[in-house]
């Protein structure tokens, strides 16, 4: 058993965040990165978001673009990957969006978030439940077994920080838009964390593209530099 290849995605402005603190979304990237993440979307078999990444943003996950969408098809896969959340304690509304567009959705939970969600989202999504804690090793497992090959992350900052920390992150896709935010109580791209060979662990730069005023830096964090 394979687990995927985990590759996470964000969108960063010039000083480490990924939002600002006001009650709407910053908007980080233009209509090309969006596009290009559409593609990378595409390219996927499952894409994970975090519980609170849902309700703050109560995103519809999904990929945009109808060729693409009919290119998975004709290559033998769903019209849409498979949708991935995780909640410790079960606090997921059952309203939102994510659950009612696109195809397969799997949500990852605890043995005591279980019950909870197994209520609430019944015929919306297939609970599984991981245990005590959310074992992120588990999880990677979990989808290994059902086939997923590549896994798309977008966050958010705890999701990031966590994979990471675990060295689970086989690539990383780091969109920085040309914006200071300069706020200390909005959220970044990480978490403070015991992160593997911090600071003096090098993560190997496998590509740099410019997509419209967006600088995507490609990264692979287990890899040494050449």
């Amino acid at each position: 058993m394979t687990r995927p290849h985990v590759l996470l995605s964000v969108a960063v402005s010039v000083d480490g965040y990924i939002d600002d603190a006001s009650p709407e979304r910053l908007r980080l990237s233009g209509a090309a990165d969006f596009d290009r993440v559409d593609q990378v979307r595409a390219d996927s078999d499952a894409i994970l978001v975090g519980a609170q990444t849902l309700r703050s943003d109560n995103p519809r996950l999904l990929v945009d673009s109808a060729d693409r969408r009919a290119a998975r098809v004709a290559a033998g896969k769903s019209e849409y990957p498979l949708k991935v959340t995780l909640s410790a304690s079960g606090e997921l509304d059952p309203g939102l969006r994510f659950w009612h567009h696109g195809g397969d959705k799997l949500v990852y939970t605890t043995t005591a978030g279980a019950p909870k969600l197994t209520a609430r989202l019944a015929g919306l999504a297939e609970v599984v439940d991981l245990g005590a804690d959310l074992d992120f090793g588990a999880l990677l497992d979990d989808l290994g077994r059902r086939g997923v090959d590549r896994l798309m992350v977008e966050g958010g900052t705890r999701i990031h920080t966590a994979f990471l920390a675990a060295d689970l992150a086989d690539e990383l896709h780091l969109a920085i838009a040309p914006i200071l935010v300069g706020d200390a109580a909005a959220p970044r791209f990480v978490d403070p964390a015991d992160f593997p060979g911090a600071p003096h662990r090098r993560m190997r730069l496998a590509g740099v593209t410019q997509v419209g005023d967006v600088a995507v830096l490609r990264y692979l964090p287990k890899a040494e530099p050449i």
